[in-house]
């Protein structure tokens, strides 16, 4: 075929049928989690006024600054595609009066953002973002049950050896000691910087410690430490929060130069990440590689190198001043967000095939009354809850099995004319290719016995 002139715009991508189903997975897994501990889901919408994130996320972040889209409406509003989901939430709790509501409001959210940055393995412009916001509970229990949930969710996606990174930034108190302390430190360093981090410390010094630039991070490995500088009520807090992480058993690793890119951020910050995958583990038995929640799509080809890296899955934290920052009053709260396209790279990468929709039975028809018959047999299926394929265009019987075959279908189930107009139908069961012909009316019921017969 002639190439289509018509791409998908850089940065942006398709998810095709295959990969629907991890997008599911991630999806299921999540909900079951957060409907136990009493989350509530909310949807707000793509488009938001742009000064929510200007004075919510930070006029100086890079989200703001170079990553934002934005777009003027015909009355001259000046609307953004969201970029993060913390502020349109934290502005639906203001709007609605939920501080009146029963306290803490726990929600989540599950979908698009998007943000013009440069694409790389797992980073898109429109990319799928699972998050959870826990507003209106100071005390650090929050903090540390919603690290418990992140990572149970990622555990019950089938995966293992999370290390979770964790610092506390303080608040409004003590950072601005803290960043006093750091421009001090980098004051003759300055030349040495990226030029990203040089234009940093005249709008967002603490974003330098988060630099990945190999130069700037053997100077920052020096920098002083925001946790040694934190107040008594910040110092309090964080030594709680990591206090019950130890009692519930999470594991953690404290990170002094871990930072979050928006300036909501208070006290309390973490991120996700995946321990590398090395040749050993790429070695392991299929049986073990079962028991860990995956489904080896192959056998795993050994490599000397280590899997490519994908940052974070996720990170979040505590923003207790956000809502002030939107004219709201002093609301706690904290939360986190998970990049979906990330843990789908690290699921394939990890050969983790999520549980696809199993065909049982395929029908296949033969002639135009078979085919108007096998209409009205797909809806008396659908009510009975038994998943059933068909290929009503085709009309090779040879071709149908072939179908059937790839779906992997247990029975196969055949109507030609001479079936449709006597009233019968034939089961053909796909491994041994024995074929039984029972009457229309009874086919329902027969599939269930067999399939139940199948499950024992």
């Amino acid at each position: 075929m002639e190439k289509n002139k018509f791409q998908n715009p850089s940065g942006m991508h398709d998810i095709l049928p295959q990969d629907e189903f991890y997008y599911q997975k991630i999806y299921n897994t999540g909900q079951k989690i957060l409907d136990f501990y009493g989350f509530e889901k909310i949807d707000t919408p793509i488009l938001e006024m742009a000064d929510l994130f200007s004075r919510g996320v930070g006029e100086a972040t890079e989200v703001v600054e170079k990553q934002m889209y934005t777009l003027r409406t015909k009355g001259k509003d000046l609307l953004a595609l969201r970029p993060e989901g913390t502020a349109p939430i934290m502005r639906a709790y203001l709007q609605h009066g939920m501080h009146t509501w029963l306290q803490p409001v726990k929600l989540w959210y599950f979908g698009p953002f998007f943000r013009h940055e440069r694409p790389q393995a797992g980073r898109y412009r429109q990319f799928n973002q699972f998050g959870v916001e826990f507003l209106g509970e100071k005390s650090p229990i929050a903090d540390a049950q919603i690290i418990l949930i992140l990572t149970a969710i990622l555990e019950d996606l089938g995966f293992k050896n999370l290390v979770v990174k964790i610092n506390s930034i303080g608040d409004s108190n003590c950072r601005p000691v803290y960043k006093k302390i750091l421009l001090s430190f980098l004051k003759n360093k300055k030349s040495e910087l990226c030029s990203d981090c040089q234009e940093r410390i005249k709008t967002n010094p603490l974003r330098i410690l988060d630099c990945k630039n190999a130069k700037c991070r053997q100077i920052l490995a020096e920098a002083p430490q925001t946790i040694n500088y934190l107040c008594p009520e910040c110092h309090q807090h964080f030594k709680e929060v990591l206090e019950i992480l130890d009692e519930i058993k999470v594991s953690y690793t404290l990170d002094s130069h871990l930072v979050r890119g928006f300036d909501y951020y208070t006290n309390t910050v973490f991120e996700v990440e995946l321990a590398p995958v090395k040749k050993e583990v790429a070695e392991k038995k299929e049986e073990e590689i079962i028991a860990e929640g995956a489904v080896p799509v192959e056998a795993p080809k050994v490599e000397e190198k280590e899997e490519l890296q994908l940052g974070s899955l996720a990170g979040g934290g505590r923003y207790d001043k956000l809502a002030k920052s939107l004219g709201g009053g002093d609301i706690p709260a904290c939360g986190w967000g998970i990049g979906v396209e990330r843990v789908v790279e690290a699921m394939k990468a990890r050969k983790m095939k999520p549980n696809e929709p199993v065909v049982q039975v395929f029908l296949a028809q033969i002639g135009i009354l078979a085919k108007r018959k096998t209409l009205r047999l797909l809806e008396d299926f659908r009510k009975e809850r038994i998943r059933v394929a068909e290929s009503l265009g085709r009309d090779s019987l040879k071709n149908q099995l072939a179908r059937a075959d790839r779906l992997g279908a247990k029975y196969t189930l055949i109507l030609g004319q001479k079936e449709a107009l006597d009233g019968e139908i034939i089961i053909r069961n796909m491994e041994n290719g024995q074929q039984t012909t029972v009457d229309q009316k009874d086919i329902i019921k027969e599939v269930k016995k067999r399939l139940q017969q199948e499950n024992k």
